[in-house]
């Protein structure tokens, strides 16, 4: 059995970012990390623009103006105005060459044609100069950007249809146990319904990894070996969830070996999550994540999930871990480190009740888990304790 560290350079040795690229639609692209710089192909804006509802002005010794033309957003009319010349412009209009500010409506009153300034205005006031945001041939966003909605909206702002990113692995998600049942059958004594694999999935979505197929497996050790030998040749990534003791049932490890999977760790001294193994074949990633729920979603979040950013290019790809205030006082059992469910608000983190590792309920409220190390007992109020921060809270 190793140490939560241990484990941790263990995953670090073995898992290389990804240098696989493919072009993807930005439209699809959410999530995904670029593998090449992008420049911007226009100006931004690509005209002189209004940033107010009001009127470009040629600027003349006057606070009259006569109005002698309007210019909507969209218009590809260029009106020319002389100095004492105005024009009605809204907000994303392109602004005249010949003008020179454009003025807030609030700040002008207006009889028919003729417009009195009832503020000063200088030069260039509420005009967007061409190229404000970014010129044509610059830098866009970096190789190495995660694309989020902003990203995707501005790569579009630009009208770029198309981008190189990193590919991201697919996964498989092999769940195990003659006891598990789908969600909408009748509950029969002696079974329990399966939520392992939904709550992985969901986790997998929620965090932009969509391309995952679902087996399920019962006890029997030819069709474990079997579902686990096909989700490895499809897949780049497989998660196997139960199985992984050493019951009379629990067959997984043995499939394992006969399917020469390299086992990398088997067993990390920590709670929960002890019997998590972690192995390759080839270029394949394998983690056998413990059965009960709790065990599973912990060691997803904490191992699992810093090497699918990595394997998808991603440059800072571990949880975001910070040192807090406890709000809460907890006695440690036992010598194993422990990552516990817990509430960060304001600065202090409240560990939680029901830690139990086959309970799910008190991590569906948790945004954090506090890790205790094993040369730690106990946590007293106001202790300064490190928290990995769960990833979309």
């Amino acid at each position: 059995m190793i140490t939560v560290e241990e484990a941790f350079e263990l995953v670090d040795i073995h898992i290389n970012t990804t240098t696989k690229p493919e072009n993807k639609l930005v439209i699809d692209a959410t999530g995904f990390v670029l593998s090449k710089d992008v420049l911007s192909p226009i100006n931004m804006p690509p005209f002189r623009q209004s940033a107010m509802d009001g009127y470009a002005l040629y600027l003349h010794n006057d606070d009259n103006y006569t109005v002698i033309d309007e210019v909507k957003a969209g218009d590809d009319h260029h009106p020319t105005i002389n100095a004492g010349e105005a024009v009605r412009i809204f907000t994303g209009s392109p602004v005249p060459d010949t003008a020179n500010t454009v003025i807030m409506q609030e700040k002008v009153s207006r009889d028919g044609d003729q417009l009195k300034l009832n503020y000063p205005v200088s030069e260039n006031e509420n005009i967007r100069p061409l190229g404000e945001q970014i010129k044509k041939g610059e830098l866009a966003l970096q190789e190495g950007t995660k694309l989020t909605p902003a990203a995707i909206g501005f790569l579009t702002t630009l009208g770029i249809a198309e981008v190189s990113v990193y590919s991201k692995p697919s996964i498989a998600i092999v769940t195990t146990g003659s006891e598990l049942i789908k969600v909408g059958q009748p509950l029969t004594y002696g079974k329990i319904y399966e939520s392992n694999s939904w709550m992985l999935q969901s986790a997998l979505q929620s965090l932009d990894y969509n391309t995952i197929t679902l087996t399920k497996v019962k006890d029997d050790y030819t069709s474990t070996v079997s579902s686990i030998k096909k989700a490895i040749s499809e897949n780049d990534v497989v998660l196997i969830s139960g199985g992984i003791s050493v019951g009379d049932y629990d067959f997984v490890g043995k499939a394992l070996t006969q399917l020469d999977v390299e086992q990398v760790f088997y067993k990390v001294k920590q709670k929960p999550g002890k019997p998590l193994f972690f192995g390759k074949k080839e270029d394949k990633v394998i983690f056998a994540l413990p059965g009960n729920p709790a065990s599973a979603l912990s060691s997803f979040y904490v191992y699992v999930y810093p090497t699918l950013q990595r394997l998808s290019g991603e440059k800072d790809f571990s949880l975001n871990r910070i040192n807090v205030k406890s709000a809460s006082t907890y006695f440690k059992k036992g010598d194993r480190a422990q990552f516990l469910k817990g509430y960060l608000k304001d600065g202090k983190v409240t560990i939680l009740e029901g830690q139990s590792s086959a309970m799910l309920h008190t991590f569906a409220l948790a945004n954090v888990l506090v890790y205790v190390p094993e040369d730690v007992n106990n946590i007293l109020v106001n202790d300064s304790v490190k928290v990995f921060c769960l990833p979309n809270n």
